[in-house]
């Protein structure tokens, strides 16, 4: 049985101003019982122990920020070892996906939702075992290359009814149905794909699919400000966003190949993706540099992993740069990247920021202060030069 934060508050008033209940009480134990149920506002105020996780943790737990002075030691402590557990799983899910074949790894938002879901509050997660945890959703199959006969592995992930079974297997942990709706939950309000912001966006007005590199500085590199050149075309012409894209047209094939891909995170949105995004270039947050970093302007092709840019996520993104900082100390360098746990923007100059947001929303411009980025970051894959250097 659970104590709402009102409910103790109550308690606690009553107990401390009430003649008739002092008297019958008497001080001593009313001395006795109001620090605790003060400390059980406290914690009911920041965490609500029902099934959505408290936002006020989960959010702090991903995108890390403040905590609060009145928070006890005990919640700021699984708030910290749940940043280090999740930064380890990113580590375990990138080492999986580049064993992935064509792009087709794990959702990072769904195996850390369900990490989280298991192990918040849990003495020490990081030590249960991340890679084995990882592993969970995988099965590693091996393949014979055609011509050389070199026989190499890849992973596939597998359903998530099954990697919840191969959790109580390989882990020993019981998965409940509390664990699942959890996880549900925090998948639902993490993963990049919802309709939950609330601030200012725009949305550019164009409908065209064109390509235009026109602009582009010096299309035979790839570089920052092309990089901003590019983001800004996305945008103008509405863009759409589907999970897993990197601004190819979004044709009926590769519409059901995503389906399949991502049961939960397109198929959850699988009529508005139709009636919205079918038939124009889509993408999601990393996609959106990927994209310009597999253009090939000769032929105005989007290819996979070239260039010299691997298929990484976001989190992995940042954690190969090493050029980074937090928001304080962020230079005014447009094509910047800016960063949270599991989403990524471009920086485009003036205090503005052009993202692919999530489904309902596309790809959208918004203002770098009214965002929660948490890290900005030189793209390791492009060059970085000035406006001055390129009209001197």
């Amino acid at each position: 049985m659970s104590i709402s934060a009102a409910a103790a508050a109550k308690i606690a008033a009553s107990v401390l101003t009430n003649d008739k209940l002092r008297k019958t009480v008497g001080w001593i134990i009313a001395a006795v019982l109001s620090p605790l149920i003060l400390l059980l506002v406290i914690v009911c105020s920041f965490m609500s122990g029902g099934a959505d996780h408290n936002a006020a943790a989960l959010d702090l737990s991903y995108y890390g920020g403040m905590i609060a002075g009145t928070v006890p030691e005990a919640y700021r402590q699984h708030i910290t070892d749940m940043q280090n557990s999740l930064a380890i799983v990113d580590g375990e899910v990138a080492r999986v996906n580049a064993m992935a074949e064509n792009g087709s790894g794990l959702d990072s938002h769904r195996v850390k939702a369900v990490f989280y879901s298991m192990y918040f509050g849990a003495e020490n997660p990081s030590a249960v075992g991340i890679g084995n945890f990882v592993d969970c959703f995988v099965n590693y199959e091996q393949r014979t290359d055609p011509e050389s006969g070199d026989v190499y592995t890849v992973t596939v992930p597998v359903s998530l009814e099954t990697a919840y079974a191969n959790i109580q297997s390989v882990m020993g942990a019981e998965i409940t149905d509390a664990v699942r709706k959890n996880a549900d939950e925090v998948y639902a309000r993490t993963h990049s794909g919802g309709d939950t912001f609330s601030g200012e966006y725009a949305r550019g007005d164009g409908v065209s699919i064109e390509l235009d590199v026109s602009a582009f500085t010096d299309p035979t590199t790839k570089n920052n400000l092309d990089l901003v050149t590019y983001a800004e075309n996305a945008w103008e012409n509405g863009w759409g966003y589907v999970w897993g894209t990197y601004g190819s047209v979004l044709t009926d094939s590769l519409f059901a190949s995503k389906l399949a891909q991502y049961p939960d995170g397109v198929g959850s949105y699988e009529n508005f993706i139709r009636e919205n995004w079918l038939g124009g270039r889509t993408t999601d947050c990393v996609g959106l540099i990927k994209g310009y970093g597999w253009l090939d302007t000769s032929d105005m092709s989007i290819g996979y992993a070239i260039n010299g840019m691997p298929d990484v996520g976001a989190d992995q993104m940042y954690a190969n740069a090493t050029v980074k900082g937090d928001m304080s100390s962020m230079p005014d360098t447009p094509g910047l990247a800016v960063w949270h746990s599991g989403h990524i923007g471009v920086y485009i100059g003036g205090g503005e920021v052009i993202e692919a947001m999530g489904t309902k929303y596309g790809v959208v411009k918004t203002k770098l202060s009214e965002r929660s980025w948490t890290a900005w970051l030189e793209i390791p894959y492009i060059n970085y030069i000035s406006e001055s250097e390129v009209t001197s």
